[in-house]
């Protein structure tokens, strides 16, 4: 009997540890049930230290590291020392007079932040290239990228370069800062929050109102449907196509490159949901990250419904400082080029990522040299769904360099699509993928649904009473349980 005592008390020593201890092949996610089991545990304390700034601050800190923890490790200590060299930077920058000791320390911040990033992202790739052209034998860096590491590198940037604007003046405190910069919802896949938006709600220090909270639960469902649900289920299938491509017909191609098409999308707007609902329970507020970015009739307007948090940044930091439109129309062209350039490489450290934003600048300057002539065009029903299906056709297309293993697959799983397509074959498709059609059909359907509805939803929920809302969990949970996969698959951007 002592033994088995003696066992048992092991046992949860072992899990306790376990509770605490970095898993690698378990990293946390807002889809596991480990987060949302903690996430209720937090959010009752937060509450109650949420009256004292200084109190909830350490709190959300504490737990915001111990999160980054769970996710990448020992390089929780990175994201400390960078947010301490930023906030005392950005002090000096604030009390210094002169422009050029401004503009100096600016400089050194973003040196720093980009050679850390470099170094983790890109240093093999550079390395591999180098050797490619001297012909040497590459051996590749044993170098692990720390989770994240891409969007809150660009959010100290941004925080650097507007105290050198004067557009915010520095955080009283370190700690402050580090709340900014490592505030969880928003930590490992964004949105890249800006600290001219983020800090003042920090300063205000308002607790969330009664339709933040619910407004926030529905978000949070919204995402868990959208990534759990959805995405998590076409990928199965999705999966198999891009990782041999050679074994399947041109109908199965393209299903499969419309599935990574909506996968890609209901993934990352689903851990946005999430972010953004979690921020809002907690009182603050992220912005929006995604506008139904497929129902875009051109790549401007696509820009400005995808991942807005990142085209924005790139606009502000990238496009106006290269000259923006400023400078004559040749140089907007190829500030929009280089720009995507950036955005492209920022998103991976390989050639594939690098055409994929060359193809979307691009695409981008060829529809700004288009616009007198497509103002003369009538708008109406046939235009609409032409430049509609075309942007479609050239977005979808590009996620195919974006997921492909090389893009030797990328080209051959193009290549099928149009060489061995057969439209007989599209009947014994449905046939044999009925449930993932439907819920393709289905998710398409919803995209297209005016934003005016989807907030009326959320309104009702929002106003219903308890009951409605614990049905309409339990609900959300219940699908997700019954067309889960195996195992939880991690955030597509997870790897950004």
């Amino acid at each position: 009997m002592w033994d088995s005592f003696m066992g048992q008390l092991q046992l949860m020593a072992q899990n306790l540890i376990g509770l605490f201890a970095y898993d690698p092949e378990a990293p946390m996610l807002f889809s596991s049930g480990l987060f949302w089991i903690l996430f209720i545990l937090f959010i009752p304390v937060y509450a109650l230290l949420k009256d004292s700034k200084v109190k909830m601050v350490v709190f959300v800190v504490a737990f915001s590291l111990y999160f980054y923890y769970k996710s990448s490790g020992i390089f929780f200590l990175m994201l400390i020392a960078t947010s301490a060299v930023d906030w005392i930077i950005s002090k000096m920058i604030f009390r210094v007079k002169s422009k050029a000791g401004k503009k100096t320390l600016m400089w050194t911040s973003i040196v720093i932040s980009l050679s850390i990033l470099g170094y983790f992202k890109y240093a093999n790739f550079f390395l591999w290239n180098w050797n490619q052209m001297v012909e040497g034998n590459f051996q590749p860096l044993d170098i692990i990228l720390p989770v994240g590491i891409s969007f809150y590198t660009f959010q100290s940037i941004s925080y650097i370069v507007d105290v050198y604007k004067g557009k915010i003046a520095p955080t009283k405190t370190w700690l402050e800062y580090l709340f900014f910069l490592s505030f969880f919802p928003a930590l490992v896949a964004g949105p890249i929050v800006r600290a001219d938006y983020f800090l003042p709600q920090l300063e205000k220090n308002e607790r969330a109102s009664y339709a933040n909270i619910y407004g926030g639960l529905w978000l949070i469902m919204v995402g868990i449907i959208k990534k759990a649900l959805i995405a998590d289920y076409i990928a199965q299938y999705n999966d198999l196509i891009f990782n041999d491509p050679s074994l399947y017909t041109g109908v199965q191609t393209l299903m499969g490159v419309l599935g990574y098409t909506m996968q890609i999308y209901c993934d990352f707007s689903g851990y946005s949901d999430m972010a953004i609902g979690i921020a809002l329970i907690m009182g603050f507020k992220l912005g929006i990250n995604f506008d139904s970015p497929y129902q875009s009739r051109n790549l401007t307007e696509f820009w400005r419904r995808w991942h807005i948090s990142l085209s924005s940044w790139l606009r502000d930091y990238v496009y106006i400082p290269l000259g923006g439109n400023r400078k004559g129309t040749v140089r907007t062209y190829v500030n929009n080029f280089l720009t995507m350039l950036i955005g492209g490489l920022w998103h991976g450290a390989a050639w594939k990522f690098v055409f994929w934003g060359a193809m979307h600048g691009a695409g981008l300057a060829v529809h700004k040299a288009c616009k007198p002539w497509l103002k003369r065009v009538p708008d109406n029903f046939i235009t609409v769904f032409i430049s509609w299906i075309v942007t479609f056709i050239y977005v979808s297309l590009l996620w195919v360099f974006f997921r492909a293993a090389s893009f030797e697959d990328s080209v051959l799983i193009i290549s099928n699509i149009f060489v061995d397509f057969h439209w007989n074959q599209i009947p014994q498709f449905f046939e044999a993928r009925m449930v993932w059609c439907i819920m393709m059909f289905t998710l398409i359907i919803f995209h297209f649904i005016p934003q005016k509805f989807a907030d009326r939803c959320q309104d009702l929920f929002v106003r219903s009473p308890w009951v409605v809302k614990i049905v309409a969990f339990i609900v959300v949970v219940q699908l997700v349980i019954e067309f889960m996969s195996e195992e939880v698959s991690p955030f597509i951007y997870f790897q950004f």
